[in-house]
């Protein structure tokens, strides 16, 4: 394929690695045809890192060279290339503490995390947060930003990724297959990753207490969005959102990650060949972190 061109406002960037969002599989699998525009076949990848190669007309924060991270268009998706061209506003500096290939684990997790916690939380110090898939690619995120932030941190995981939710900072790691809703305490904010069982959780919640829901139950997808569009039109404790990051919430977390609030979790690093491996490793659940593409493991 020809290298493509940058457009008036738009970069091209030469991408040195990529990661996939779990959303994706749940995409490519077709379960939200309806929800989401866009036709099939459909290019995958939402984040990237990379280095400037080319400004189209009217560019003038970055310069050829600039080695920065950045999302896609909201679900545009087509990180997975050598070369992606995107709005100069989906992009921000690369962490100088990260390399590349680290970095490209982090942009739309990092952002989702931090909206959560800040616009959709407003989590405050002292207050004890609750994350459930405490050990997924947005929930390892959000376990340290949550201890970053001055909170009482308890994850729940499976049983295998305990050691991890501890290393990240949680001040509890509980299995979720043996830990039932009802014995667990209260708690001012609850990050759910999961998708089921909403009810219980939320009785969980002090007075004035908050559930940012970012999951739908993977068995019953439709009828879990369905009913938790409509629990949050009449339940103010429930904070939904599609993360859609500003350029100033991209930067923010550049800062965040260099002033070590945050590092990323990788599982595994593939080759660009291998995206058929990640999809299936998704679907089975259990990934800790993010699965991170090298585009010069293909390169090579």
């Amino acid at each position: 394929m020809p290298t493509p061109e940058p457009g008036s406002g738009e970069v091209l960037v030469e991408v040195r690695a990529a990661s996939v969002d779990a959303s994706e599989a749940v995409i490519r699998a077709g379960k939200l045809r309806g929800f989401v525009r866009g036709r099939f076949p459909r290019r995958l990848g939402s984040d990237f890192a990379g280095h400037v190669v080319a400004l189209g007309p009217g560019v003038h924060a970055w310069s050829v060279g600039d080695d920065v991270w950045g999302l896609m268009p909201h679900y545009a998706f087509g990180a997975l290339a050598d070369y992606v061209v995107v709005p100069g506003q989906r992009l921000a500096r690369a962490p100088e503490n990260l390399s590349l290939l680290d970095a490209a684990a982090l942009p739309v997790s990092g952002t989702t995390a931090l909206t959560a916690l800040t616009d959709k939380a407003g989590l405050k110090s002292g207050e004890r947060l609750l994350v459930r898939g405490a050990s997924g690619a947005v929930g390892s995120l959000v376990v340290q930003l949550g201890k970053a932030f001055g909170a009482h941190v308890t994850g729940l995981a499976g049983a295998a990724n305990l050691d991890l939710v501890t290393e990240l900072g949680a001040d509890v790691a509980l299995d979720y297959r043996t830990t039932r809703p009802e014995e667990l305490g209260s708690f001012d904010v609850i990050v759910d990753l999961v998708g089921t069982h909403i009810s219980a959780y939320l009785a969980r919640l002090t007075r004035g207490g908050r559930m940012v829901a970012l999951a739908f139950d993977q068995d019953r997808i439709l009828t879990s969005m369905a009913t938790l569009i409509l629990r949050f039109a009449v339940d103010r404790r429930i904070k939904v959102f599609s993360n859609n990051p500003s350029p100033e919430r991209i930067a923010g977390l550049t800062t965040a990650v260099e002033a070590g609030s945050i590092r990323p979790v990788i599982d595994t690093v593939f080759p660009l060949t291998g995206i058929a491996e990640v999809h299936r490793r998704l679907e089975a659940g259990g990934v800790r972190g993010k699965h991170v593409i090298d585009m010069r493991l293909d390169r090579a």
